[in-house]
């Protein structure tokens, strides 16, 4: 087996193989030695990124040619890149942050890397050579953002230089080893593109394009991974041109193309445990920043009160997003974490805030196959004080899963309430005639959410 056949190396290997991962890990171990004795840190420190990378790929090419194997000109350039990465970079990781196809790195333990690809996750062959490499990397990421991950503080959340959001947990939380998660930036798509991709129909497009521009509140829903951030970034595009607009998230991974943005992230504490910046305390400085539109990346907890408060005085056309698997239980979850903020207010006061701020929800879904699409939109139709109410505009019809296991369907539509569609009509939006507002409330697909 040569070199470069080495360079992935099985995790459910015989024990025969196990002493070719050993002795390549043993290469690399040798190699990054000599590397880092052959240059000078001081100057290297100098160099940008890319400089430092091709700095460190020049001496290693150099190594190897006067003291390594005769090896291919593959061979030669995996070892050379594999080396330089454990040397600079994330090691085995650095080739998945460089395949766009990965959405997410899951590495359970020293011996198990898993990876999304079309919302399917794979398990890797590679593998790190130990669990002190594991750390070592890890150690790597966290101190880019003044923190440090031990015993003492076993959880912490970080964000890469290119802009990727990293979870660590290690033991004695984590019972069979440090875990990484790495969360990859979602590509900005136009709706074009997700209608292109069927995450929803084209007179769905039309219809979030005239609500956004209506300056409707906008509520995307969703579970992990289900494709919220995208969504949100798509609708944001929109906004007029001229509007000012402040983003809030907890990691910046909207790509908004106005001119006219602010883009605030809130921070974690510190390794003294200070320092912290909540989501909260960035919506409640949002408003005294004249904004025309504040998009929240998510909300979790107090300052669901604030958003909601904003959309309720003049903010109108804001955006956020809620983890919730249905529209029902996104404003039912809507009515709990505004529940959470110290300010005391009666569940009735607050499904008054709601139902006079959310104007839609919209729900998404990921499939048995991995695909993510728009699984409804929904109107708000109750009122003041009432207990919350939807009518379905828009929702997925999915049919039975076929045995290529490809979730096939199609959109339906329903009418209007007849409020949206006046505020649609005053702003000039006209609809595809498919969302005709209802005559009579009786055709409204409305139904209590409870």
């Amino acid at each position: 087996m040569g070199l470069l056949d080495r360079l992935s190396t099985p995790t459910n290997v015989p024990a025969g193989a196990a002493s070719d991962a050993d002795a390549h890990a043993q290469t690399v171990a040798r190699y990054r030695g000599l590397l880092l004795h052959e240059i000078d840190l001081g100057e290297l420190s100098k160099l940008d990124a890319g400089q430092r990378r091709l700095r460190l790929e020049r001496v290693m090419g150099h190594l190897l040619s006067r003291e390594g194997p005769i090896l291919s000109s593959g061979e030669r350039q995996a070892i050379i890149r594999r080396v330089v990465d454990e040397a600079l970079g994330l090691g085995i990781l650095e080739p998945l942050l460089a395949d766009p196809s990965v959405t997410e790195i899951m590495v359970n333990g020293h011996e198990t890397i898993f990876v999304e690809r079309a919302g399917v996750l794979q398990r890797l062959d590679a593998h790190f050579a130990s669990e002190d490499q594991l750390m070592q990397t890890i150690d790597r990421i966290v101190a880019g953002v003044n923190r440090r991950v031990d015993e003492s503080s076993p959880m912490v959340d970080a964000r890469l230089a290119t802009g990727e959001r990293v979870n660590v947990i290690v033991p004695p939380l984590a019972l069979d080893g440090p875990m990484l998660t790495i969360r990859r930036f979602p590509r900005a798509y136009t709706l074009a593109e997700l209608v292109a991709k069927g995450a929803l129909d084209e007179a769905g497009a039309l219809l979030l394009g005239a609500l956004v521009r209506a300056r409707c509140n906008v509520i995307v829903s969703g579970g992990t991974g289900t494709g919220k951030t995208t969504i949100l970034n798509a609708l944001s595009g929109f906004i007029p041109e001229h509007e000012r607009i402040i983003t809030i998230e907890d990691a910046a991974e909207l790509q908004l193309q106005q001119e006219h943005v602010i883009r605030l992230e809130s921070r974690p504490a510190n390794i003294e445990g200070k320092g912290q910046v909540a989501i909260r305390e960035l919506v409640r400085n949002s408003l005294r920043m004249r904004p025309d539109r504040i998009i929240v990346g998510e909300v979790r907890g107090g300052e669901t009160l604030d958003m909601l408060q904003a959309m309720n005085t003049g903010h109108e056309g804001s955006m956020a997003t809620v983890h919730a698997n249905s529209s029902d239980d996104a404003v039912m979850r809507l009515e709990t974490l505004a529940s959470m903020s110290e300010i005391k207010i009666p569940f009735e006061a607050l499904r008054d805030q709601i139902n006079n701020a959310v104007d839609v929800v919209v729900q998404l879904s990921r499939a048995a196959d991995g695909s993510r699409r728009v699984s409804e939109i929904a109107a708000v139709a109750s009122r003041r004080r009432e207990d919350f109410a939807l009518a379905t505009i828009v929702r997925f019809d999915a049919e039975p899963l076929a045995a290529d296991r490809v979730v096939r369907g199609r959109f339906s539509h329903h009418p209007l309430p007849r409020d949206l569609t006046e505020r649609l009509e005053l702003a000039g939006e006209v609809l595809p005639a498919t969302f005709r507002p209802a005559l009579d409330p009786g055709e409204l697909q409305i139904r209590r959410a409870s």
